[in-house]
Formats: structure tokens, C-alpha cells, sequence
């Protein structure tokens, strides 16, 4: 496998074992297994189990090739249940696992660790290091989140941050390369930008309309670049020195095997920087994404 393949991870949480997906021929239990032993054939480095509990959890349990080839992250629960209910539901998320220890539990919004519980939390996830439950800490950032101020303050091992062809925020200003330059590893996620580079002109959503014009310049300099959205997209990702992993999001096998074939082709030669976009409403899927 090539090195960029190396870097790329597998976020679970679109797998439908806990029926949020869009329902599929296949079962779902069938579909995720498929999915993992793909992934640990193709040697992908990191399991996110990001925004997947309860049942799903104790599924990917019975799921997950043994021994695990992946290093597991986990999310924290809600935070504002105090440190005991986070500490407990972390033990309860290894148990469903099936495993003993992971290698990363993060806090899925920096907002929460600048709240009323955020040191309590922060204080107990170090206290379920020193005890070896996992491996590292981190926290999932934003754009808006000041992320060299979270990590200066909090001074997580690992961060995960959007970035993607599209979305350059973090990227152009430096603040990853700070982050990586400060021994913080980095994590991309949102790369596909809630799939916003695959959608057709004439599917684009009313609040995006101001952004569409954009948008075709960029699947154009794709097209005539001779590539395509879904090699550019991880061609742009994986190519960057500042992120150890890439996650990706996943609903079947066939779509696994395509990101690994993409993957796995030398990446387009085309001006990334020229791609990015600024407009705030495409930036923010939760502004557009459910129109």
C-alpha cells in the first residue's frame, strides 16, 4: 500500500447500525462487516466510532476483526452530565467494543471543554490515560474554535479538524501547522464537506445558489485537470504534511473500494489553492445540508 493510503481512517458512524442511514438492499450488519474487513485488508490505520452508541457500539463489538487491526477512537458523551456519567459511559463504550482499552477519546466539540464542566471533563479524561483506558486525548475543532488557543490551554495529543479541497480555513491561515508544529497530532475529517463536491448542478441546494457559480469552476478545473471530485478531494487531503490521518465516511463496501482505489492512484496535479471556497453558508453544512 502506498503512504497516502497508509494515512487513511474509517469513520463509522455512517454504517447505519443504529438506523440513521438511508435503508440498502443489503443488511446492515453484513454491509459493516464488509466494510471493516475491507478496511483491514487495505491496512487503514484508524477506527472512529465518533457518534456511534448503545447498540451500534455492541454490533461493531461482534463486528471487529479480532485481533483489532485498527487504532479505535471514541467520542465522549454529553458533557453536561459532569464527569462521573463521561467516565462511566466511556467504560461502558470499551464493554460494548469488546475491548480493553482504546487508543483515543475525544471530545467531539471544543465549546464543551470551554463550559462549566470543560476542566472537570478534561481533569478526568487525563485521570482515564494515567489509568490506561486510553492511549490519548483530543478534540474535535471548528474553524471558529480558535484550535491554537484550545491547545495551548488544554494540550490534547490529537485534534481533528475539518480541512478538505473546498474548505482551506484552517489550512491557509496556518493554524494546523502550528497545531502539528506544537507535537499535536492532526486528524482531518470533513473532507468530502458533507459530500457537497459530488453534487450535480441541478441538485444543489436554494441556500447554496450563491455559491453554485464556484462550485462549477472548481468541478471544472477538476474535469480538465483529468481527475475526478472523488480523487482530487483525497488527493488534496492526504497530500498535506500537517495531518497523520484523513477520515472518511463510509455507507458500503463499494464506496470503501472506490476511496481506496482513489486513494491509492498518484494524485491529480491541480491548483489546489485556486479551489477553496469562502462563501460562509457552503462552509457550514448545518446552514444547508437537511435543504
Amino acid at each position: 500500500m502506498t503512504s497516502q493510503l497508509s494515512k487513511l481512517g474509517l469513520g463509522s458512524a455512517q454504517f447505519g447500525l443504529d438506523g440513521s442511514a438511508s435503508p440498502r438492499s443489503r443488511p446492515p450488519e453484513v454491509e459493516a462487516r464488509d466494510i471493516l474487513s475491507l478496511a483491514a485488508r487495505a491496512n487503514l490505520g484508524v477506527l472512529d466510532t465518533s457518534g456511534v452508541y448503545g447498540r451500534a457500539e455492541s454490533l461493531l463489538g461482534d463486528l471487529l476483526p479480532r485481533p483489532v487491526p485498527f487504532r479505535v477512537t471514541l467520542a465522549t458523551a454529553r458533557c453536561d452530565r459532569g464527569p462521573d456519567f463521561i467516565e462511566a459511559e466511556a467504560r461502558a463504550s470499551l464493554k460494548r467494543l469488546a475491548i480493553e482499552r482504546a487508543d483515543a477519546i475525544i471530545v467531539p466539540s471544543a465549546g464543551d471543554l470551554l463550559g462549566p464542566h470543560g476542566q472537570g471533563l478534561w481533569t478526568r479524561l487525563l485521570q482515564m490515560k494515567d489509568a490506561g483506558l486510553f492511549a490519548r486525548i483530543g478534540v474535535a475543532v471548528h474553524a471558529s474554535d480558535d484550535p491554537v488557543g484550545v491547545a495551548k490551554r488544554f494540550k490534547p495529543d490529537l485534534v481533528q479538524a475539518p480541512g478538505s479541497l473546498l474548505d482551506q480555513r484552517l489550512l491557509a491561515d496556518g493554524t494546523l501547522a502550528r497545531l502539528a508544529g506544537m507535537g499535536v497530532e492532526v486528524q482531518l475529517r470533513s473532507i468530502f464537506l458533507n459530500g457537497l463536491l459530488f453534487l450535480p448542478p441541478d441538485r444543489i441546494p436554494a441556500p447554496l445558489k450563491g455559491a453554485s457559480g464556484r462550485l462549477s469552476k472548481v468541478r471544472r478545473m477538476i474535469a480538465e485537470g483529468r481527475s475526478d471530485p472523488l480523487q482530487a478531494a483525497l488527493g488534496f487531503a492526504l497530500s498535506r504534511p500537517e495531518a497523520s490521518a484523513v477520515l472518511v465516511g463510509v455507507t458500503s463496501a463499494a464506496e470503501l473500494n472506490a476511496v481506496i482505489a482513489a486513494a491509492a492512484s498518484p494524485p491529480p496535479d491541480l491548483d489546489w489553492d485556486d479551489m477553496a471556497i469562502d462563501d460562509p453558508v457552503a462552509l457550514d453544512p448545518h446552514r444547508w445540508a437537511a435543504a
